[in-house]
């Protein structure tokens, strides 16, 4: 029989051409296990996932209770689940009064997608506002409203009527007006560079949506359970959204998004027609029960403001001249190196001593830092040690 790196390299759909091929074994808080007995530090917690590590106790108990109960039973919303029931409500529990109702979904695209539906048909408008450098998902809806031609370019035509305007540019906000149905943005750019608007422009957004009558949708399906410091990014703005979309470290390592908003604006789906947007996977009670614990242990643990302290060590630390600046917010931080040479040796060389760290063509000089929240300090500290070291070792490359 073929071995698992032949088995990968015939059937599975690649999406690069020179993939990292690591045989994972297993993980287990900030570690991945490889099938060669190695161990490496997950400095990027698959992407912003699994922040509360990999496996995290409560996390598994709760998945172990749901599977002994049930698995999907009927399309989302059709059937009173408990586990959605209850994830729905701690949301709730924790979010602004007018983000009190859910619409889960099993990916942050599709969360998207959902939001810009809701907000078409809640306006009757058809004209959507995005910004530049944005990324909000690869699905066409999402793809459609986000401002990078690298990730556009190739699926066009897209959504027509969907306009981009410079981000964190309070002067090019004047020309949302009542043709808009929505404008989307995340509070901190992620794929763009983990861009960090000025909260001036945050406030300025939601004026000029709230006087044109356009909703406005913040998508923080990187920046929210807690990685910036609060437990959605948008509250460290002091601006809250008419729509949120939140996934990935929202299932705590199960697949799950939602998107949230009042009852009045969601009310829309339920009728002229009914079933206005139906989802068979999405809010699946293992996800959900999954989702639940980890919000839980997100909320008991104080991990938000964890996240403010893995961020404030990260930055003294890698106080480097190799390093032209650190940025982001909280434990969602972006490293910018010199040149593109330098920062795919020094991933490369991290790799090899044990580190999983982000480096994309997209982003070519940006290192994305994102570990577990609740990273232990010895690990984060070693890690940054070794951080140091190979900025050192590839200053020059």
């Amino acid at each position: 029989m073929d071995s698992m790196n032949e088995r990968f390299r015939k059937h599975v759909a690649w999406t690069s051409d020179a993939p990292l091929g690591l045989e994972i074994d297993r993980a287990e808080g900030p570690w991945l296990h490889l099938r060669d007995g190695s161990r490496i530090v997950d400095m990027i917690s698959g992407i912003a996932v699994s922040s509360l590590g990999h496996r995290h106790p409560a996390v598994i108990q709760a998945v172990k209770d749901q599977l002994d109960r049930h698995l999907h039973v009927m399309v989302y919303g059709e059937f009173i689940q408990e586990a959605q029931s209850a994830l729905a409500a701690r949301l709730a529990s924790v979010l602004p009064e007018t983000l009190s109702r859910a619409y889960f979904t099993m990916t942050g695209t599709e969360a998207n997608e959902g939001a810009l539906k809701v907000a078409k048909k809640y306006t009757g408008r058809s004209r959507l506002v995005s910004f530049h450098n944005s990324y909000h998902g690869d699905t066409h809806g999402s793809l459609s409203v986000t401002g990078r031609g690298v990730y556009r370019d190739p699926f066009k035509p897209l959504l027509p009527d969907v306009l981009f305007l410079p981000f964190d540019d309070v002067g090019a906000l004047d020309v949302i007006d009542a043709s808009v149905a929505a404008v989307i943005t995340e509070p901190i750019q992620g794929e763009g560079g983990i861009r960090v608007p000025s909260d001036a422009w945050m406030k300025a957004l939601r004026e000029r949506c709230t006087k044109a009558g356009a909703l406005l949708i913040f998508d923080e399906i990187q920046s929210g359970m807690g990685r910036t410091g609060t437990l959605f990014a948008f509250e460290g703005f002091g601006v809250v959204p008419d729509i949120l979309t939140t996934a990935k470290a929202l299932g705590g390592g199960m697949p799950l998004g939602a998107f949230i908003s009042s009852d009045e604006i969601l009310a829309c789906l339920r009728r002229d027609p009914a079933l206005s947007h139906v989802t068979t996977f999405g809010g699946h009670p293992v996800s959900c029960a999954a989702a639940d614990a980890a919000l839980s242990v997100l909320v008991s643990e104080g991990l938000p403001a964890r996240a403010l302290e893995v961020g404030h060590r990260i930055r003294g630390a890698l106080k480097h001249p190799a390093v032209r600046e650190v940025r982001g917010r909280g434990a969602m931080l972006g490293m910018e190196l010199h040149t593109a040479g330098q920062t795919e040796a020094f991933v490369g060389k991290a790799l090899e001593r044990g580190l999983l760290l982000g480096w994309t063509l997209h982003s070519n000089t940006l290192v994305r830092i994102a570990p577990p929240l609740n990273i232990p300090w010895d690990v984060l500290d070693e890690a940054l040690n070794v951080m140091l070291e190979c900025l050192e070792e590839t200053a020059e490359a």
